[in-house]
């Protein structure tokens, strides 16, 4: 008689990850059920058997069974974006929409103690702070008259209900030496490599934290991030890369550019639909494809896509069409991206060379001229401190300055995202960059990109219109 199906947890109120880590490996020789295994196990047999299969023999992805969560308090910014680089991991951190931040809550880094700029440093970002503070009852004037309070309900109803719409237009001022939390929950295969990255980061910050979340995570991993430590070889591909060039390349208007795409991607992924439910080869399904004319085309995806949820994931054939994006971005907006990690992000270094958005509602609220005289101060400030240290310069650039990011995604992600942050609860920003991406990809990719769910509400043109002010 088969034995009975039997589905449980292992608790880690009760086991180690390291333990639970050995239990779940073991399976594949033992036949005993993973109480027994893990019955038998102890702390130090747990050691032994990862130093042996996981550091001596390699078997890595027994780590991935160990899991942590970790929290990283009054680290900043640019710290937080350092630590959310690592793709194989979940972060929630402090909000810029819904929080609001003190005027002395940034970092000073450590490589500035005893230095002529450190003065420099600490007026911009107390100057920027200040602004801040400033704009915040002024711009929430603005969006009291354009939400007005509703007969009965209360005083903190109404701010909830109005917080993130002038909270989002303040955050443009925050720097990126803003300090925040992070909480980040992630496997010991992965931690590793987190680790390593920072301990090899230019910054002394970022090395501090990979050092302590090292330690945090020996109290219970005590093996699996033992001999994490900096890679020589990525300190020098740093060190390696081209010297930053004095000219800049300034942005010409068109901030968002398809670089590039599979003009073959429609066909590919409705192929591999039909490849899927069928006994045919790759090569039959390509070729059948290639023959349907427009209206065929058309209604192959529909039959794909046309019942989906708007919950529902795509299925895994909409991989197979990418595209690559070269965006200029404020900040702001890229750090919200950067939370899109199923895509392949490289992103310029954060600077003040090339120029800041002004949003609209700044101007609204009389802030244009406190606004501007924040944002040049940053300029002048980043010149000089850039001059001698580049890294640390980016600690002073607030979130309304421009960066430049290159994305490849494939189209089942660009569904997710332009679902995701074309919404109307997501940050103006962002919504215009994912209606001109979907603008874009449906242009390449028309008999899928008609299924993009993105807001009919509202275009990439009438978002910057509304929210955005020349610069």
């Amino acid at each position: 008689m088969p034995a009975e199906r039997s589905v449980y947890l292992l608790d880690p109120k009760e086991l180690s990850p390291e333990t639970i880590a050995v239990t779940f490996a073991k399976t594949s020789r033992s036949p005993e059920s993973f109480r027994e295994i893990a019955a038998e196990l102890t702390s130090e047999k747990s050691a032994e058997f990862h130093e042996k299969w996981v550091v001596g023999y390699g078997h890595a992805s027994v780590a991935e069974h160990a899991v942590l969560h970790i929290a990283a308090e009054n680290i900043s910014r640019l710290a937080v974006e350092a630590l959310e680089s690592n793709r194989l991991a979940s972060y929630t951190e402090k909000s810029t929409r819904y929080q609001k931040w003190g005027s002395g809550e940034f970092y000073i880094p450590g490589e500035l103690e005893g230095h002529p700029l450190r003065d420099t440093y600490l007026e911009t970002c107390r100057l920027l702070m200040e602004t801040y503070q400033q704009a915040l009852p002024a711009v929430r004037r603005v969006i009291e008259g354009e939400h007005p309070r509703r007969d009965g309900e209360s005083e903190a109803a109404w701010e909830r209900r109005i917080r993130s719409k002038y909270v989002d237009v303040c955050r443009f001022l925050l720097p990126s030496a803003s300090l925040a939390n992070v909480g980040m929950t992630i496997n010991a295969r992965e931690l590793e490599h987190a680790i390593r990255k920072m301990l090899s980061h230019p910054l002394d910050e970022v090395r501090a934290l990979g050092s302590e979340i090292k330690a945090v995570a020996q109290a219970n991993v005590p093996t699996l991030v033992k001999y994490a430590d900096a890679v020589p070889y990525w300190q020098q591909l740093r060190d390696a890369a081209p010297a930053r060039p004095d000219e800049v390349t300034l942005p010409d208007g068109d901030w968002c550019r398809l670089i590039d795409y599979d003009p073959q991607g429609e066909i590919k992924v409705l192929a591999a639909w039909l490849y899927t439910g069928s006994s045919l080869d790759y090569a039959q399904c390509l070729e059948r494809v290639r023959h349907a004319g427009k209206e065929e085309l058309q209604e192959l995806a529909a039959k794909m896509l046309a019942g989906r949820g708007k919950y529902d994931i795509p299925p895994r054939e909409t991989e197979l069409a990418s595209y690559t994006f070269d965006l200029v971005l404020d900040q702001g907006a890229y750090f919200e991206l950067k939370r899109h990690r199923m895509m392949t992000q490289l992103p310029q270094p954060l600077t003040a060379r090339l120029g800041y958005a002004l949003p609209r509602r700044m101007v609204d609220a009389g802030m244009e001229a406190a606004y501007r005289r924040a944002m040049e101060k940053v300029e002048e400030s980043y010149t000089a401190l850039a001059a001698w240290n580049p890294e640390v310069a980016a600690y002073v650039v607030p979130n309304g300055f421009r960066r430049r990011v290159l994305l490849t995604f494939n189209f089942r992600t660009a569904m997710h995202f332009t679902g995701l942050r074309s919404a109307p609860n997501a940050h103006f920003s962002l919504r215009r960059a994912a209606q001109r991406m979907a603008e874009e990809i449906r242009r390449c990719s028309p008999a899928l990109g008609a299924y993009l769910p993105v807001n009919p509400e509202e275009t990439w043109q009438s978002i910057e219109s509304k929210h955005f002010a020349a610069a």
